[in-house]
């Protein structure tokens, strides 16, 4: 993947690299031929286990005021790949992986704003006898039928509020599809872990957290919940793509905070780190 034309890493500015693609909002596409892919990180220990291939897909219906990467949310912002050409790519990572225990991760943007292009690539690295990840909002989730989820072993599913209005001031939309998406995998027994970006000022209500926790307590498929502190690194995008930006002044979570909050979650029956 090294010369491929996504070789970027996700902190890389990535802006106007197909201006003819479609709007991320009315895409569809039934045979997922083409996608749209910001970067890919090679080497990862932090988005699913093992050593693993992250992928990152352009198209994000969401807008998170404490988004790092807002080059992620329009598909024009993206590079277009031959779905061959990300298969083939992948397959040349696929024995490095198996032998570390690791796999492919695919996160965005949203990947299931580009459902069909991301279901083929889950299978493919399911055909490569790779784990596979997916790393999703949930809020279209319901564009997962069963047989994506088939392909998919674990989801990173970012629960980002659980106040309804706290959740729509932080992503802009309503939080009842990522519930939803929760429930049904937790009916399915899908392993599961819950991300939670710690926000001081905008998710750090200790009522907001508790709420979270008492909900994604007794699923018993959700093997981790992990409190992930929010960071400037990602403002510097906002300022380059002319976005007002309106946390530049909230600090990192303390680390007093950050126990805080992880101690809600295992007091509640969480495992939390």
């Amino acid at each position: 993947m090294a010369d491929e034309p996504w070789a970027h890493s996700r902190y890389d500015l990535q802006q106007a690299r197909s201006p003819d693609a479609p709007e991320t909002a009315d895409f569809n596409d039934p045979r997922g031929d083409f996608g749209w892919i910001h970067s890919y990180e090679t080497g990862s220990t932090l988005d699913g286990p093992g050593i693993r291939v992250v992928v990152f897909m352009s198209g994000c219906l969401l807008r998170c005021l404490y988004c790092h990467n807002p080059d992620t949310w329009h598909l024009k912002d993206g590079t277009q790949i031959p779905f061959e050409r990300a298969r083939a790519a992948l397959q040349a990572y696929a024995a490095p992986l198996r032998a570390l225990d690791g796999g492919l991760t695919i996160s965005g943007g949203e990947p299931l704003v580009q459902v069909h292009f991301t279901k083929r690539l889950f299978a493919a690295a399911k055909g490569m006898g790779l784990h596979t990840a997916l790393d999703t909002s949930g809020f279209l989730g319901a564009r997962a039928d069963d047989e994506y989820l088939r392909q998919v072993d674990l989801v990173l599913l970012d629960i980002k509020s659980w106040d309804p209005e706290t959740y729509r001031r932080a992503v802009g939309q309503d939080i009842r599809p990522t519930i939803q998406f929760a429930e049904r995998l937790a009916a399915i027994e899908k392993p599961v872990w819950v991300r939670f970006v710690l926000v001081p000022g905008l998710t750090d209500d200790p009522a907001n957290v508790e709420g979270i926790a008492r909900f994604v307590a007794p699923m018993r498929n959700v093997e981790w919940v992990e409190v992930l502190p929010f960071h400037q690194m990602g403002a510097f995008k906002w300022k380059a793509m002319g976005l007002n930006y309106e946390l530049p002044d909230t600090p990192s979570p303390s680390p007093d905070l950050v126990a805080r909050v992880i101690g809600q979650f295992r007091e509640a029956g969480c495992r939390a780190r």
